[in-house]
């Protein structure tokens, strides 16, 4: 890693920190995801041999430490404290980006399945239904370049919610159908979830109380509640 040469403290932690993919990475370990492949789940377009060795140069840094799993196959990762510390610059960074930032809706950033990850780990697990519930997404109107998938299931059983990129086998209670910019737009608090299926951008399609509770288990981004400049899209 290449320095820049510097004494100034913002010099030296931005060796670390501004490395390319590394801020996602925190991102990714903050929320939650301390294997490998669930880091890469949120951060798809990073190569395996890529984020092997960010992780290599987070642990060497100290922000990063990491130990066999269990299983004897794959290591588990957790920040130190110093890591720790970093999750108030990610925080500010996350919302100086939603209030200020112009490239969050422009379709080349469309990406549903960092989409549905997101939404896996911010659900509302205290208003969840006690019974397992099947929820599918059907996503329409993609941007022509993108090539992931289409439909994606949440299993949701009570504290568990699992995101399944194959179906599942369970029967479906809930079909969500919708344009993915959408719900890309609801997820970020640019609009809401009543507005989307009143302009019927969204249907839901399932038993009543279900179709009617399903809104209300969505916590939405982390930073939807960033007030934007009036100017702001």
């Amino acid at each position: 890693m290449k320095g820049y040469g510097q004494f100034c403290p913002v010099a030296v932690a931005s060796e670390i920190f501004a490395e390319r993919w590394t801020p996602l990475i925190l991102r990714e370990l903050i929320g939650g995801s301390h294997r490998f492949n669930d880091i890469r789940q949120g951060v798809p377009l990073i190569s395996r041999t890529l984020l092997a060795q960010r992780l290599r140069e987070l642990e060497d840094a100290g922000v990063v430490q990491s130990q066999p799993l269990p299983s004897g196959r794959g290591r588990q990762y957790q920040l130190t404290p110093a890591g720790q510390e970093l999750r108030a610059v990610i925080d500010g960074l996350g919302q100086w980006g939603q209030r200020w930032g112009t490239g969050q809706l422009d379709p080349k950033n469309l990406d549903v399945g960092l989409l549905m990850w997101n939404v896996r780990r911010r659900m509302n697990v205290e208003r969840l239904p006690a019974e397992r519930v099947v929820l599918r997404f059907d996503f329409r109107a993609l941007p022509a370049h993108y090539k992931g998938m289409r439909t994606m299931w949440l299993v949701v059983e009570r504290p568990d919610v699992d995101l399944c990129l194959k179906d599942p086998g369970f029967d479906v209670d809930v079909v969500v159908s919708a344009e993915a910019a959408t719900m890309v737009r609801i997820w970020t608090g640019h609009t809401d979830f009543a507005q989307a299926q009143r302009s019927g951008a969204v249907r839901l399609e399932g038993p009543r109380p279900l179709v009617q509770a399903l809104p209300g288990w969505l916590m939405l981004s982390h930073y939807a509640h960033v007030e934007r400049p009036v100017h702001a899209g």
